[in-house]
């Protein structure tokens, strides 16, 4: 009798080395680049700091997941409040998609 899992959990593939530069254009693409342009930048520093001192790629690659993400749903987000339709029940995005890193 083993002590694994059955069924291991399959951790997410790491984002491409381009991914945050990719992300950055899109971002700086956007409507909303006055206040996520600056967001991404904060993030992605204090990852970059978080790295350095774990020699860990996890905390950038957690900054990149959280914002693309957020670009993913974004335009669901728009069409959404473009419909008109009551959102006083929401929820905030962080408590959906988890706190920034």
């Amino acid at each position: 009798m083993t002590t694994q899992p059955e069924y291991a959990p399959v951790p997410s593939p790491a984002p491409a080395p381009t991914a945050a530069a990719q992300l950055l254009a899109r971002i700086r693409a956007d409507r909303r680049a006055p206040q996520w342009g600056p967001a991404f930048e904060q993030d992605w520093a204090k990852a970059l700091e978080d790295s350095r001192h774990s020699y860990s790629l996890t905390p950038l690659h957690d900054v990149v997941r959280t914002w693309q993400a957020r670009l993913s749903a974004a335009p669901a987000v728009d069409a959404f409040v473009a419909c008109g339709k009551d959102d006083s029940d929401g929820i905030a995005l962080e408590d959906a998609l988890g706190s920034r890193p």
